[in-house]
């Protein structure tokens, strides 16, 4: 009692000051550290540290000395002191919310610093309940209830659409809040409500709510809107020909679609229910025409296509395969019916043909297997025959030539025929070669070596008929011979020499009689004149 006596008078002896007010905010439920001279060091000359608040005082420090609690109510448990004579309160609550000050005695001042505590907490959750079973376009209906709780101070609540946040227009966006306090812990429970108009674009968005950085789960609504548009849909596998199905699917823009139609078909209404589709199976080109579609409650709200249903007919004659005789003439017919523009091509053995074929007068060549294919657009139809021209064989040629060797010749026979025509000789050969057999023709070559002069028959034959040619061949010893015999030119110029040295015999010998003659009678002359001329003539020469 004397200490304290004494301690008294001496704090009425010194300095009174006052600082201003600062502010700390501590966490809910945290330990809070409340500085004392916004954390300025402690002076050299310090004497006392004490806390205290309106109702009393908490915790006192002399220096060099621990601090001691003399609090008595609910900071008894709570409060000590720093090392740097912060004070630090425990487990905070919103009743921690005051004035605490820090006295310090050092020297003969006495200077107080008090600091306003003020305890925030975030809210424990943000969830969106009482949601809407579904909107309706126009129609102002209550999306949801958006809350938050435990907060304090209490929670601002906002509303967003697809990440963007909505704005209350008092329109078609209402939004109203309200905040309930906990009357234990004085925290706050806020909700809001967002009345909401929605539109067609709304159907796949997605709504939330936050409060400070923490947001609900996004929720999403069945948006509700009357048709105002249908569309005839053709669903074909493959294109829209004879005997093929097809399919018509009425599509409505309204939420939920309607459930049943009405399909008029060429004329015909067929009502089909809980479906948007209606099947005509095997169409043909009667089937061509205007299709609808309508919603059976409103006949005026309908779609119309125009289906054309696409044909080709082909017929080719003559087919299968055909028989004709060389020389003969084959009539060619193809006959077409389509429902749009045609593109026809030939082709003869796979090989594409540059126009139709045509056979006033059939050969050999022309035998084949010919295909028309006639097109339009996607439809394809194929036609062909397959020609054989027959014809009994006929020989075109026989010939032969001495061997390359000198020491064979070889014969040839060229025929044309159909069937393929079999190549016969009269006599045999050390070798024979057979061409081969293309549009009709055959050339066939046979080696021999003749000791004597012969006459070689070529035969060519099929079930048709033959032919036959022969040609004259001589020994090799005869042709060498008559080859020595036949040289004209060698023949020529032996006479050629002879009749030149007759010519100047005979020059020589007139003019020797014509120097004696010189003065005989002009007859005389002309008789020399004539000699002379005779002279001229080389007659063994002729």
């Amino acid at each position: 009692m004397h200490f304290s006596g004494c301690l008294c008078a001496l704090l009425v002896a010194l300095v009174y000051q006052v600082s201003g007010m600062d502010t700390v905010i501590g966490l809910y439920g945290e330990t809070i550290e409340v500085p004392c001279n916004n954390g300025a060091p402690k002076p050299k000359d310090l004497f006392m540290t004490k806390w205290k608040y309106d109702d009393g005082d908490l915790l006192t420090q002399l220096k060099d000395q621990d601090a001691s609690v003399i609090a008595t109510d609910k900071y008894k448990d709570r409060v000590s002191m720093a090392e740097n004579s912060s004070l630090l309160i425990a487990a905070a609550t919103l009743k921690d919310e005051k004035t605490f000050t820090c006295m310090v005695v050092a020297g003969a001042d006495i200077s107080e610093y008090p600091v306003k505590l003020l305890i925030h907490k975030a809210p424990t959750g943000v969830e969106i309940t009482a949601l809407a079973t579904e909107l309706e376009i126009g129609k102002p209906t209550q999306l949801g209830q958006c809350s938050t709780s435990d907060a304090n101070p209490a929670a601002s609540i906002t509303w967003f659409k697809n990440k963007k946040p909505l704005v209350a227009d008092g329109k078609g966006i209402i939004i109203s809040s309200k905040v309930k306090v906990d009357e234990v812990t004085g925290l706050t429970t806020t909700s809001s409500i967002l009345q909401y108009t929605a539109e067609k674009g709304d159907t796949a968005a997605l709504f939330t709510c936050g409060a400070l950085n923490t947001l609900s789960s996004p929720v999403s609504f069945t948006v509700t809107y009357p048709t105002e548009r249908i569309s005839l849909h053709v669903i074909s596998k493959g294109p829209l020909m004879e005997g093929a199905n097809v399919t018509l699917k009425c599509k409505a823009d309204g939420n939920p679609p309607p459930t049943s139609f009405n399909f008029h078909i060429l004329g015909k209404v067929v009502k089909v229910e809980n479906s948007d589709s209606y099947t005509v199976t095997d169409v043909t080109r009667e089937s061509t025409g205007e299709y609808k579609c309508s919603i059976i409650d409103n006949a005026k709200m309908e779609d119309s296509k125009n289906i054309t249903i696409n044909y080709l007919d082909m017929s080719l004659s003559p087919s299968g395969k055909v028989m004709k005789s060389f020389g003969e003439g084959l009539a060619l017919t193809l006959q077409t019916h389509a429902s749009g523009e045609l593109k026809v091509s030939w082709t003869k053995d796979n090989g594409k043909l540059d126009s139709r074929p045509t056979f006033d007068k059939l050969t050999y060549s022309d035998s084949g297997k010919y295909e028309v294919v006639v097109t339009m657009g996607p439809l394809i139809k194929k036609a062909s025959f397959e020609l054989v021209v027959e014809g009994v064989p006929v020989i075109r040629r026989v010939a032969k030539r001495r061997g390359e060797d000198g020491q064979h010749k070889v014969l040839t026979c060229e025929a044309e025929g159909s069937p393929k025509p079999t190549v016969a000789w009269s006599v045999n050969g050390t070798s024979a070669d057979e061409s081969p057999y293309v549009n009709g023709k055959i050339t066939h070559k046979l080696t021999i070596v003749p000791t004597v002069n012969l006459t070689v028959v070529c035969t060519v034959s099929n079930e048709l008929g033959q032919d036959t040619r022969t040609i004259n061949v001589s020994t090799l010893f005869e042709e060498v011979r008559m080859d020595k015999q036949g040289q004209p030119w060698l023949q020529v110029e032996h006479k050629t020499m002879a009749c030149e040295r007759h010519r100047a015999k005979r020059v020589s010998e007139s003019l020797s009689q014509w120097r004696l003659l010189s003065g005989r009678t002009a007859h005389n002359k002309d008789w020399i004149g004539a000699n002379g001329t005779a002279s001229s003539t080389c007659k063994p020469c002729a």
